[in-house]
């Protein structure tokens, strides 16, 4: 295969595989939302003792721990690419990683989980831009649709404390920065493999939220559980996920590689509700099911 041309940093490519997606491609869909999705779960665990900072330095440093043991996730890449792997380790894995540990603060983990449907529409909006093609008449029915599912996913949320709807705030700027990244990263991985470059943008992460993870030292306790989930979260669905999930946007494209964002929504509520016995209000469950129509009507192949 061709690799593609080396690129300034705000630029994004189609993915390899352009037909239908094959079963391996699921495979990797459906386990990145299981392990997207409790992901949570595991954070609203580790708030029980330890402060967003210190949970989003452990998840990012603890991912690049679990990559570095592979030989692939150790394959060189050319310093001319540094400067767009610094910029997405900073803005694309350590800005959100605190974003959402933040958010949980102030919502609750099922709700910052169905607003991560809102990725695709972010995703297939950055597209627009940096390809400067318009997206069809149904792209831009399903952005409009999907915007109007995230503001039934807020509102229960919009009309109590501001903590709340700053929570709200959070999460949807993280959405914004994954839409970048997902688009930005294609490249990279096309270029050097997931593994290599999650490893990178990860130790990235962790040089960049040692200066807020050490101001919430003194405000953090060791405690098991806290402690195991943040592991987990790092391990698993920081290192090993965002390994999985960027190959499967390397190979369908950011915008279908997306996809996975459709399917958290269910599984962030479900542990929610089972585990940390939290309340969905019904309109953010119709708010999931538009969110979802847009996000799948912007994933639609545009007539030519």
């Amino acid at each position: 295969m061709t690799q593609p041309p080396r690129a300034a940093i705000f630029t994004t490519t189609d993915g390899t595989h352009r037909e239908a997606f094959t079963a391996s491609h699921w495979g990797l869909a459906i386990f990145n939302a299981l392990v997207f999705g409790s992901a949570f779960l595991w954070m609203a665990l580790g708030l029980r003792s330890l402060t967003p900072g210190v949970i989003a330095l452990g998840r990012v440093a603890l991912g690049a721990g679990a990559l570095v043991l592979f030989a692939r996730a150790r394959a060189p890449v050319e310093r001319s690419d540094w400067g767009r792997i610094v910029f997405l380790g900073v803005v694309g894995q350590a800005a959100p990683a605190w974003l959402f540990a933040a958010a949980e603060e102030r919502i609750a983990s099922a709700v910052a989980g169905m607003l991560v449907s809102g990725i695709p529409i972010a995703t297939a909006a950055v597209a627009t831009l940096l390809t400067r093609r318009l997206p069809g008449i149904r792209q831009r029915i399903g952005l409009a649709v999907g915007f109007s599912g995230i503001m039934l996913l807020s509102f229960p949320t919009l009309g109590g404390e501001v903590g709340s709807a700053l929570g709200i705030v959070y999460v949807l700027v993280a959405v914004l920065t994954y839409g970048l990244a997902n688009n930005l990263l294609v490249p990279l991985q096309q270029r050097y493999g997931a593994m290599a470059v999650t490893l990178r943008t990860l130790a990235v992460a962790t040089v960049a939220l040692v200066p807020i993870s050490f101001a919430g030292w003194s405000r953090s306790s060791f405690e098991w559980v806290p402690v195991i989930a943040v592991i987990i979260l790092g391990v698993i669905g920081t290192g090993v996920a965002r390994a999985t999930q960027l190959a499967l946007a390397g190979r369908v494209g950011a915008a279908r590689g997306s996809i996975v964002a459709y399917m958290v929504p269910i599984v962030a509520l479900i542990l929610g509700f089972l585990v940390l016995d939290e309340r969905v209000e019904p309109i953010q469950l119709a708010g999931v099911a538009v969110t979802i129509l847009g996000a799948y009507l912007v994933s639609r192949a545009e007539r030519t």
